[in-house]
């Protein structure tokens, strides 16, 4: 297990997109423990393979109720909308309103290759869509809401 750079800023690689993951053996189960330790050193609550360099369709997530791994994933199901401040491990010190799905779902193969469906609301939904985009090449920047969102948020956040 390792600790691996994560690609920032304007690294070309982040806007390319990602390659199914066809061979599950132990060249992915060191991807994903490499990726676990860097994501975990990081304190984010989501990373993806292109963040550290791998064109492969690969991501984890941890919003704070367990690590998951998640390969080739796809959104097929989403509902609603919620508009919040998000992040990125690969924009450092940088930070927009988004609007994303307030409920998702979404299949993926585990390392061993088996399909799984996971169900995620609000910070989950939220990690599961912003990961997916990055295998396709976009970051966040790409969803940022409308100025007068971003100021009824501001405003919100004042009163509290």
């Amino acid at each position: 297990m390792a600790i691996r750079n994560i690609r920032v800023d304007d690294d070309p690689i982040l806007k390319k997109k990602s390659r199914p993951v066809e061979v599950f053996d132990e060249r992915l189960g060191v991807l994903l423990d490499d990726m676990k330790d860097t994501l975990y050193k990081a304190e984010g609550c989501g990373i993806a393979a292109v963040q550290v360099g791998v064109l492969k369709r690969v991501i984890l997530v941890d919003v704070g109720d367990g690590l998951l791994e998640l390969i080739n994933p796809e959104i097929i199901e989403a509902e609603g909308e919620q508009y919040e401040v998000e992040g990125c491990l690969s924009l450092p010190g940088k930070s927009g309103v988004t609007k994303r799905p307030s409920m998702v779902k979404v299949k993926a193969q585990n390392r061993e290759g088996k399909w799984c469906h996971y169900k995620g609301e609000g910070l989950k939904a939220r990690a599961f869509c912003h990961e997916i985009d990055h295998l396709d090449g976009h970051l966040y920047t790409e969803r940022l809401a409308p100025q007068e969102v971003i100021d009824r948020i501001k405003k919100e956040n004042e009163l509290d």
